[in-house]
């Protein structure tokens, strides 16, 4: 939380309510654009596709019967290729359509955060006192019912969630049975989260004087960036035992047991990477996830210096003095830019998902398993950076003066956290993708 404290009115929050409705614009829009739009051009293509080669098809099969060795070759050729223009023609469909989705949700989920958090604070009592002030000193915080809330949000969902997937499938079309009770319980979980989320927005957004860690070894450590540095530890435990269990298989290293067992010999060896890293094509998603999560960490240490800069300036370039007039502009304007390359990497995650799973790379393999879970869990670490994104943009827009030097250390410690998840793709693209 920050430094600063700061007298936040309720109809500040009202501000978030109609970007919630924006978003939902925005999802709505894109979901038009690249699934029905787009989508149903590319799925027209794919019918024209698969109905040619269905002929090719027919007429290898007639050359097979009765044609000459010249004929069942050219036929042969002929099927080869239809076959490879259908193969392109559905995953062409399928980027589209799933873009479309993914952007569509990712849209709802922080119209969400947003509409929730800024109508169930808006609504709350304001305070009566007004010695709100700039500081930089320390004292104790009084207690905070966002962890329980958050906590007793969580529990409801994962409650819930063994019944949330499917009904999810059915929404979107995909012929699954849907089963409501799993599916309300999940979502009262998330709406209850999201309402501890928000009551810490608004803990945050007032501010209170940064707490020091008394104890060793962090004594006279902000006690935030020494939580977060124990945090990213643990974080790398969890993210070395994915590693560890990939580097397992693609050694060829069996245990005893599995051998005497008979179970080495069934494990299907095709990875992710026998599918991704003959093509260029095939690479590039994954490719531009990395350059995207590179840039990303860049601009969000610009968001972070322009913050601390006391005697930041416009650029006297026009184009970037117009992009970036105000030091409290240029902030929210870095941390945008990051939220959207972080937005594009989640979009992109899920078209590369969709491409795989259609050429049956499935997580009902051991390959599939250990992928599937390594990069969606660091996908998830995204997602939820981007979500708190959301509310660092939010509070670099409505505070009078933004991020400054007195609550800066905000987007310091988040930028740690967003590091992390940067460096581990870095890691996870080379590992999963190349070898």
């Amino acid at each position: 939380m920050s430094g600063s404290l700061h007298d936040v009115k309720n109809d500040v929050w009202m501000r978030a309510v109609i970007v919630s409705v924006i978003l939902l614009a925005v999802g709505g829009a894109a979901y038009g654009a690249f699934a029905v739009g787009v989508g149903s051009v590319k799925h027209t293509d794919w019918d024209a596709a698969h109905e040619d080669l269905e002929n090719a098809e027919l007429e290898w099969n007639t050359a097979n019967e009765t044609g000459t060795l010249a004929e069942q070759e050219a036929a042969s050729d002929a099927w080869d290729e239809a076959h490879e223009a259908d193969i392109d023609a559905h995953l062409s469909y399928l980027t589209w359509i799933t873009a479309g989705k993914t952007i569509l949700v990712m849209m709802i989920i922080y119209a969400a955060f947003y509409g929730i958090s800024g109508f169930y604070n808006s609504i709350q009592p304001e305070d009566d006192h007004d010695d709100h002030h700039h500081g930089d000193d320390h004292e104790e915080h009084h207690g905070s019912a966002s962890p329980i809330l958050m906590a007793t949000g969580i529990l409801l969902f994962m409650m819930g969630f063994p019944g949330f997937v499917t009904p999810c499938k059915s929404l979107l079309g995909l012929d699954y049975q849907a089963e409501m009770g799993d599916f309300t319980l999940a979502m009262i979980g998330s709406a209850i989260l999201i309402v501890g989320i928000g009551n810490w927005w608004n803990e945050d957004l007032k501010g209170h004087h940064e707490q020091i860690a008394t104890s060793h070894p962090f004594q006279g450590q902000d006690i935030r960036k020494a939580g977060m540095w124990i945090f990213l530890i643990s974080e790398m435990m969890v993210f070395a035992s994915f590693f560890s269990s990939y580097l397992r298989m693609r050694t060829g290293w069996c245990t005893e047991w599995a051998v005497d067992a008979g179970k080495c010999k069934v494990v299907d060896p095709v990875t992710a990477s026998d599918l991704l890293r003959h093509e260029v094509g095939t690479l590039l998603p994954g490719a531009i996830n990395t350059f995207a999560l590179i840039i990303s960490s860049y601009t969000i240490v610009l968001a972070l210096k322009t913050a601390k800069d006391v005697n930041w300036e416009p650029s006297k370039n026009a184009l970037m003095a117009k992009l970036f007039p105000t030091r409290k502009k240029t902030v929210r304007n870095y941390l945008i830019i990051t939220l959207a390359l972080g937005s594009l990497f989640i979009v992109l995650k899920l078209v590369e998902w969709s491409h795989l799973i259609a050429e049956g790379f499935t997580i009902d393999t051991q390959a599939g398993s250990i992928f599937y879970v390594a990069t969606g869990a660091h996908g998830l670490h995204v997602f939820i950076g981007l979500l708190v994104m959301l509310f660092m943009i939010f509070k670099a827009d409505v505070l009078e003066d933004g991020y400054d030097e007195h609550n800066g250390q905000g987007i310091e410690y988040f930028g740690l956290y967003w590091h992390f998840v940067d460096l581990a793709w870095v890691a996870i693209f080379p590992a999963f993708y190349l070898y």
